[in-house]
């Protein structure tokens, strides 16, 4: 973040203020992590925050300190707009598009509060008046590491931030192997864990915590993969009816795409996912390399994200948007 910048936001928070905290739709890891981490730093500093998500965080994230002071704004939208409407200042982590917070985004547009963004995607919007932006990083978390030593608070870093930190870095890193995790990653790893991060305990937390149900549900997505070999390239697909076989709930088939990308030779990988209650199929793409899925789902799927890891969505049927992408793939390098 710029030094002037910095010096501003230190000023704003030299004052104690009544502080809401945003992260994106269907929140991941990263998101939550580097909300909640905020929060618990805020609250050193005397401030009053709140965290407000746009819509309900997976069940695995639910163990993360302070989680249970989420405010859901799909759930109470008259109180979380009223604490909007009454914010002093907002922080955005984890999304530079106020179209990513779904239908929150007609609440936030009308506020004349002060707008605070930090984020680590491409082609971030000007909605804020303070912007931290920088595609360099493998998460938010760390950028929030990065935030709170700029203003010269690491001091006040802790186990509880220290773990929420961890978290995101750790989830948005696909433990420590994509591209973007440096060894200032891990120096910043070492630092968080010297504060009391459980680094064993964490892990345990998010990935093998799962239901029977989820892993029937994975189990049905790797049937359903599909393998193009001479395009380097694999898809798998869920319905609403196989999501109610299994009674999927949110968080079910994070990480499904993945599994792609662990087959030899191909560098694309994406997921379905059909959603009848809003009407859209949900999409994953992930890639090793050069390809670009972030620019990919930006093209085809009104999407984006970053260039090894992107979202989109389709209005098509299930069977339309598949058939879709596979004519897609014909068409491109991989």
């Amino acid at each position: 973040m710029k030094k002037e910048d910095i010096q501003a936001l230190a000023l704003l928070l030299s004052v104690p203020k009544k502080i809401a905290i945003i992260p994106h739709r269907s929140p991941d890891g990263d998101a939550m992590g580097s909300t909640l981490a905020l929060y618990h730093f805020l609250l050193k500093l005397n401030h009053e925050p709140i965290v407000i998500a746009p819509n309900e965080f997976p069940d695995f994230l639910a163990w993360l300190p302070g989680s249970e002071n989420v405010l859901i704004f799909e759930k109470d939208k008259e109180n979380t707009t009223k604490i909007l409407q009454e914010s002093e200042l907002i922080f955005t982590l984890d999304f530079n598009a106020l179209h990513r917070t779904g239908e929150m985004e007609h609440v936030l547009n009308k506020l004349q509060t002060t707008f605070v963004m930090i984020d680590h995607h491409q082609s971030p919007d000007d909605f804020a008046q303070f912007t931290y932006s920088d595609t360099s990083f493998g998460s938010t978390c760390e950028m929030i590491y990065n935030f709170i030593a700029q203003l010269d608070k690491k001091q006040f870093i802790d186990k509880t931030i220290a773990t929420c930190i961890y978290t995101g870095i750790l989830t948005d890193s696909g433990s420590f192997r994509f591209p973007k995790t440096t060894g200032t990653t891990h120096r910043i790893i070492a630092d968080l864990i010297d504060l009391g991060a459980e680094n064993t305990e964490i892990p345990t937390l998010l990935f093998d915590n799962n239901s029977y149900d989820r892993l029937q549900l994975l189990g049905r997505a790797l049937q359903n993969m599909k393998v193009f070999p001479e395009f380097k390239t694999t898809y798998t697909s869920l319905s609403q009816k196989e999501l109610d076989t299994f009674h999927y709930v949110k968080g079910d088939t994070e990480g499904i795409v993945n599994y792609g990308l662990t087959i030899k030779g191909i560098n694309f990988a994406a997921i379905f996912i059909e959603h009848r209650d809003e009407n859209i199929i949900k999409i994953s793409f992930r890639s090793q390399g050069d390809f670009d899925v972030n620019q990919f789902a930006r093209n085809h799927f009104n999407g984006g994200g970053h260039i090894n890891a992107a979202g989109g969505k389709s209005s098509l049927s299930l069977e339309a948007t598949i058939s879709k992408f596979e004519q897609l793939i014909t068409q491109i390098k991989i």
